[in-house]
């Protein structure tokens, strides 16, 4: 894989950030009154991970212009993103349909956060001299 990479995850990551800020302010101010309390807190923690994994994909992207081409590190971003969509999303649709089978989507989306940041992780530790630098 190539440091080509490093754009679009930037890019994706601050794209899923402002989306992240929307659907905040979404839950805060036009579903606080609708949904139920715990559903409103299911909906919140999507907003959060939500938020967290996108600022981890800019920081992605910015390591693969730092460390230069790195499999690891492009499967951290496809599985970051790939998280965001299957645990975010699922908590989002769980709460606002209340269908409870979204649920069984969450875990899917943990997992691959999970082998995300060690993917990243180990990229990291086999990283020993940078072959680019950050502007």
């Amino acid at each position: 894989m190539n440091p080509a990479m490093a754009g679009p995850f930037v890019t994706l990551g601050a794209l899923l950030a402002a989306l992240g800020v929307a659907m905040g302010a979404f839950g805060a101010h036009a579903l606080k009154s609708r949904l139920a309390e715990d559903m409103h807190a299911v909906f919140q923690t999507g907003v959060q991970y939500h938020m967290l994994h996108a600022l981890g994909l800019v920081l992605i992207g910015l390591a693969l212009r730092w460390i230069g081409p790195s499999t690891l590190l492009t499967w951290s971003g496809v599985l970051m993103g790939l998280g965001v969509l299957l645990f975010s999303g699922s908590l989002y649709v769980l709460s606002i349909t209340g269908v409870r089978a979204w649920g069984a989507v969450t875990p899917f989306g943990g997992t691959a956060f999970i082998v995300a940041w060690f993917l990243f992780a180990i990229a990291a530790w086999q990283s020993t001299s940078p072959t680019s630098h950050l502007p």
